[in-house]
């Protein structure tokens, strides 16, 4: 999932489930009394109202168009999937919505639903509406960007506009509307075909793409978007404010295990980091899931056991257009990745809480390797040996994009200088807009320049740092390849992968696709993070998951 901000599945399905090796999840506890601020007070047996800070998302709040941090946390507290992830081991778990996942041959998989879940307006959730929910998502003609996480299952293809031989649209539409590969049997029940045999494929299912819809989101999709009708822990009673954010409140009538401790969560949107993080050192605000640069090492001392770090299943990246000329030759974007010295920079501005990356994937995943790319370390002479046999015109600035808000300019700053001093290239910094203006103008080829690019994984599997972000499958507006890169031997590699009969094989697939990467290297990888978080001390059992997410139901308001 695109991350806005960089300082921002009862039983296990066996083998299956895949477990973040090193994974740490801290939660702190506070007490004490209300410091008024704006949030409700509670009582000793649960209740209260408490805030948290989140940016303005990118799009209305569907599922199947969420594809980034800050619309993800929130649709997260109005839905629930079919498998949940746990808190501290980030495993698949069933305490969702499904009872069981089964295949006996790893391609079809008989997905059947446990009884008395019910969606906002109180109709129940049934096997349809999940097939409802992904044949919407998958159908292109309704340009979902969560689209690509459906193109595993048979049929996927036909539910794709037809294209001419230069890849552009011919107008006509799909051929089909619904996937073959999905079949309801009855009201609890329905059975998923993959197109190939995918091993990991159950714990996948828990990412926001896969959400269950309710018939009325049908009726009016707009209407929808603006005050939403989930399944989960929290419900949407009135519309989301553009700017300004919405307060959901607890949903009585919740299946699961996992109720909502408090009466109700008020996301409040920021444009600005400092001044969310300026309004909890107030007591005007009780969470604040990524802390300003600057702030870090302060906020250990100023907030003590209600300071937050957890390791992240991230990466950031200097993401290349490679659609623009300048930047369409693979030894062009190499030489720029060794001419970034990571460390220099993580110790200069993150006092040392980022690691520079050597691989594409997070090390949290299992398949990651710690050498994998060469280019990804500082090597100056051959950077500039490498611009040159490319021909790149020195003479010209380059653009370096990042969303405005988000604590980025300094370390973006920080690449630039390097860039200037180590090739000889000057550079504009592109720091002017707000991430729900910055992601669109991603997926619209708008970049004149490197980009920061961030990601969070969507569900523990090597594949979700590959696929969604630079197969020819996940280009706008079917996923988040905002690269634009394309090659069909790494789609070859990455569907081997998908398709291998064991967790080993997978891997060793994938990490063949990911040496393609490296070759051409459409993003240079540059960090991972411990995120740091802090919270008031009028709530406790804060804990911020390796995915980025804040678990709200299980926040406490204390008296």
């Amino acid at each position: 999932m695109r991350e806005a901000l960089y300082v921002k599945l009862n039983k296990r399905p066996g083998a299956l489930a895949l477990a973040l090796a090193g994974a740490m999840l801290l939660s702190a506890c506070g007490g004490g009394d209300d410091n008024g601020s704006g949030s409700g007070g509670s009582s000793a047996d649960g209740g209260g109202e408490f805030s948290m800070y989140i940016g303005d998302p990118e799009n209305p709040l569907i599922p199947g168009n969420t594809t980034e941090t800050e619309g993800g946390q929130v649709v997260d507290s109005l839905w629930t999937g079919l498998v949940n992830y746990d808190n501290e081991t980030n495993e698949a778990t069933f305490d969702g919505v499904a009872e069981s996942i089964e295949s006996e041959d790893q391609q079809t998989w008989t997905v059947t639903l446990n009884d008395g879940w019910t969606f906002h307006d109180g109709t129940p959730v049934t096997a349809q509406s999940f097939v409802d929910a992904w044949n919407y998502t998958a159908y292109s003609p309704n340009a979902q960007g969560n689209s690509y996480f459906f193109s595993n299952i048979e049929g996927y293809e036909d539910l794709q506009a037809p294209e001419d031989e230069n890849g552009e649209p011919t107008g006509e539409p799909p051929a089909a509307e619904e996937l073959s590969g999905l079949e309801v049997i009855d009201d609890q029940t329905f059975e998923v075909t993959l197109s190939a045999p995918y091993a990991q494929w159950p714990t996948t299912v828990g990412y926001t793409a896969f959400y269950p819809m309710p018939e009325a989101f049908f009726e009016d999709p707009e209407g929808f978007g603006e005050q939403p009708i989930g399944n989960g822990p929290f419900q949407a009673e009135e519309p989301f404010v553009e700017g300004q954010g919405i307060t959901l409140t607890k949903y009585e009538d919740y299946a699961g295990e996992d109720e909502a401790q408090a009466d109700a969560v008020e996301y409040r949107v920021y444009t600005e980091q400092n001044t969310a993080y300026t309004d909890l050192q107030g007591g005007s605000l009780d969470i604040v899931d990524q802390l300003p640069p600057d702030a870090i090492v302060s906020a250990q001392d100023e907030f003590g056991d209600r300071y937050l770090e957890t390791a992240q299943g991230d990466i950031t990246s200097l993401g290349f257009p490679t659609y623009d000329e300048r930047f369409a030759d693979p030894n062009v974007r190499k030489a720029f990745s060794m001419a970034i010295d990571r460390q220099a920079i993580s110790d200069a501005i993150f006092n040392g809480t980022r690691t520079p990356a050597t691989s594409y994937v997070s090390p949290v995943v299992e398949g990651y390797r710690d050498d994998a790319c060469e280019v990804c370390e500082l090597d100056v002479d051959e950077a500039n040996r490498l611009l040159d046999e490319a021909g790149f015109d020195r003479s010209q600035p380059v653009d370096l994009w990042f969303n405005a808000g988000g604590g980025h300019e300094e370390w973006m700053q920080a690449v630039g200088n390097q860039i200037r001093e180590n090739l000889d290239v000057e550079y504009q910094l592109r720091g002017d807009l707000q991430f729900a203006e910055y992601l669109p103008l991603q997926d619209a080829q708008g970049m004149t320049g490197p980009f920061r690019a961030g990601w969070i994984m969507d569900y523990p599997v090597m594949e979700n740092f590959l696929g969604p972000l630079y197969s020819t499958a996940a280009l706008p507006p079917a996923g988040s390849n905002t690269t634009f890169y394309s090659n069909p031997e790494f789609d070859e590699a990455l569907a081997e992968g998908n398709s291998a009969g064991s967790v080993d094989e997978a891997i060793e697939a994938y990490q063949a696709a990911e040496d393609i990467l490296i070759e051409d290297l459409p993003a240079a990888p540059l960090f991972y993070r411990l995120n740091q978080g802090a919270h008031s001390d009028r709530v406790s059992n804060v804990v911020i998951d390796a995915f980025g997410r804040v678990d709200t139901a299980a926040v406490t308001v204390n008296d």
